[in-house]
């Protein structure tokens, strides 16, 4: 469990709701240009709750709060609570009316190094959307640290040293008891089956450009 009164489910509940509200009566969302847009729906939620989010907390439960973060850093807000625990947010878009996606989470290795401060939390606000006619309603704002995340909904992209990803955005199971400790561990025995299939690949990989070299070094040359 987190030590945190932002995850008690009565305050975690009053915030989740706080967010659907304050999307639903956000007329940034009136556009229809952004209406078959997932990455503009995206965009404008991240842009709506960076100003905005920390209203739906209750008044006193954080402070610092910033949405100034580069592009490709691993949070789009952040804050900390009254006991100093460090709070950084991911927000991610679903569209219902879509078969299929794969977000990207974070890499392993930036989780690994920031999850050595027990304080620090990387925290998913999934925010879930249907489109009816030229209206976007949003019916569900989850909030949670990835470590609640199951690993039965989750798997390992092939970028970088590894990049956490949700299986399917349409499936997200989540167990508020997990801890962080089982979780990692979980992790790590999820990369040691990664990164042999990835090294065979590569082997794979390295031997067909051994045979490519092959061929153009027995090729007569030409003009061109």
């Amino acid at each position: 469990m987190i030590n945190s009164p932002i995850f008690e489910a009565t305050t975690l509940k009053l915030i989740q709701d706080n967010l659907i509200d304050l999307l639903n009566s956000c007329h940034d969302f009136d556009n229809s240009h952004i209406l078959d847009s997932p990455r503009a729906v995206g965009d404008t939620v991240q842009k709506v709750l960076g100003e905005r989010m920390s209203e739906c907390f209750p008044e006193g439960l954080i402070k610092n709060f910033s949405d100034e973060f580069a592009r490709r850093a691993m949070a789009d807000a952040a804050f900390m609570d009254f006991q100093d625990n460090y709070f950084i947010v991911d927000m991610k878009t679903h569209n219902r009316n879509t078969d299929f996606n794969m977000p990207n989470l974070t890499s392993v290795e930036r989780l690994s190094r920031f999850y050595k401060d027990d304080k620090n939390f990387f925290v998913i606000l999934l925010a879930e959307y249907k489109v009816s006619g030229d209206k976007i309603e949003f019916d569900s704002v989850q909030l949670f640290p990835i470590e609640h995340l199951k690993w039965d909904c989750l798997t390992i992209g092939a970028l970088g040293w590894g990049q956490i990803q949700i299986a399917d955005a349409r499936i997200i199971n989540i167990d508020r008891n997990q801890s962080r400790k089982n979780w990692m561990l979980q992790l790590c025995d999820k990369l040691d089956n990664f990164y042999p299939k990835e090294i065979a690949k590569i082997e794979k990989r390295a031997d067909y450009f051994t045979k490519v070299r092959a061929f153009w070094q027995n090729k007569p040359t030409t003009c061109n």
